[in-house]
């Protein structure tokens, strides 16, 4: 299953990108730079252009890029989560190379062949036509480029303290984040990825996280 995508909705959009935001500087503050690490020490990619897909507040985005010389891409559909990252961008002092754009994953905005990694972190579960997708991260790859898409907490420990310190605001942020990693959604996922257009990809789910690893070859 997908989940509704808030920004078809002006009033949830807004709401929904300024909670997002708020998260991502204090409670969730702690995986964008432990992710944003692992991406780095997986593939060691430090220069030429990234896509981040579905990128909200673009905190994975600004944690990539202070450890990186990358070019970085910061793609939403919401408008509002688009406002809000440029804000984020401009106060780390990152406007120069990491560049706030509007589009989704069905139809990412770039030509051919253009980037040398993409990443994504929790966006795939909203993304609506998933095998148009792959074949989208596909088109934009480079030969040779790499993916690091899925949802994640960097680690087990972190995850349990964001899970109970979420669940003193949300009860019902436990299910819902377990609801995305069902057996059910993880087959539909590979599904999808089987009936698009990649020829290679694996997929590690453990401690730190389900993500995609696709190879253009």
């Amino acid at each position: 299953m997908n989940y509704d995508n808030p920004y078809k909705d002006d009033e949830k959009d807004l709401k929904a990108a300024k909670s997002m935001d708020k998260i991502s500087k204090t409670v969730f503050a702690p995986i964008y730079p432990l992710i944003a690490g692992q991406i780095k020490k997986k593939f060691n990619i430090t220069k030429g252009n990234c896509i981040d897909l579905g990128s909200g507040p673009a905190a994975l985005s600004i944690s990539l890029a202070r450890i990186s010389d990358l070019k970085i891409y910061a793609l939403d559909a919401s408008k509002h989560s688009f406002k809000i990252a440029q804000n984020n961008i401009n106060d780390q002092g990152f406007d120069i190379r990491v560049i706030p754009m509007m589009g989704s994953a069905e139809k990412i905005p770039f030509k051919d062949n253009f980037a040398d990694l993409i990443i994504s972190r929790g966006s795939i579960f909203f993304w609506e036509d998933l095998i148009k997708a792959f074949n989208e991260i596909l088109r934009v790859l480079k030969p040779g480029g790499k993916t690091y898409i899925g949802g994640g907490f960097g680690n087990d420990e972190l995850k349990k303290a964001i899970f109970k310190e979420m669940a003193k605001e949300n009860k019902s942020f436990s299910k819902k984040g377990k609801g995305k990693l069902t057996p059910e959604n993880i087959q539909r996922i590979k599904n999808a990825l089987d009936k698009s257009n990649i020829q290679k990809y694996d997929i590690t789910h453990g401690d730190e996280g389900f993500w995609i690893h696709i190879t253009k070859e």
